[in-house]
């Protein structure tokens, strides 16, 4: 299922830290397009994160062969000591800037609250062919303390209201703002795996949204991981 000898690349970012690059990450990715578009109509709206979009749940031996994958080739290129829980979907990004909260126009990361003892990892494997529905991109806040209430903001504030006072347009982040700036970006490629600290902010390079789609075969269908690990000692 997964590459038994993957080629890894470590892509540097302007704060240090790095993202995780895996081409030809799977053996046969055709299998995964040709299971998705036969599940079409299995896929789901996201109604537990800020997901702009729809999720399909993947069957156990898919979350085994990931796991096994993360454990042999990834885990010791991070603060990972041993994983401790793993959650992994199909995904796919099917909202028009138009139908957009606040929170959805920002930057994002995927560390919830969990102890300070542990550490997440993240995964997006992409499974499309055309490299302009988008990579990911990876940010900072150019402002800390105001990015808190920002988001804060993000959530309860109306689009008009959220804009007007953060001067942020309705859509994808994509590159640098007045209020976070862009230390690095990934392309898109068939069959590209990337992995990376879910502490930092990120988002999908949603340059095209005319393009997204709710077919797997036409649209910007991705694999997803969420890797909660334990901390090595210090």
């Amino acid at each position: 299922m997964f590459n038994p000898n993957p080629t890894i690349e470590r892509v540097p970012l302007e704060n240090g830290d790095f993202c995780a690059v895996v081409d030809d990450a799977l053996l046969e990715p055709e299998r995964f397009v040709d299971a998705a578009a036969m599940q079409s109509d299995a896929f789901r709206r996201v109604d537990f994160n800020a997901y702009p979009g729809n999720y399909l749940s993947l069957p156990i031996q898919v979350q085994e062969g990931l796991r096994d994958f993360f454990n042999a080739h990834i885990r010791g290129l991070f603060d990972a000591r041993r994983l401790m829980e793993l959650h992994s979907r199909l995904a796919m990004v099917t909202l028009q800037p138009h139908e957009l909260r606040p929170y959805q126009w920002v930057c994002h990361n995927d560390n919830p609250a969990i102890d300070r003892s542990h550490s997440i990892q993240a995964s997006v494997l992409y499974l499309f062919k055309d490299e302009s529905l988008g990579g990911t991109s990876f940010y900072v806040p150019r402002d800390p303390s105001q990015a808190r209430l920002l988001y804060d903001d993000s959530i309860v504030l109306s689009n008009e209201a959220f804009s007007a006072k953060y001067g942020i347009e309705p859509g994808y982040i994509h590159s640098s703002n007045d209020h976070f700036k862009q230390i690095g970006s990934v392309p898109a490629r068939w069959n590209r795996m990337i992995f990376y600290n879910g502490a930092m902010l990120h988002s999908g390079d949603i340059v095209s949204p005319e393009k997204l789609s709710a077919d797997p075969r036409r649209g910007r269908l991705t694999l997803n991981g969420f890797f909660t690990c334990r901390r090595h000692v210090r």
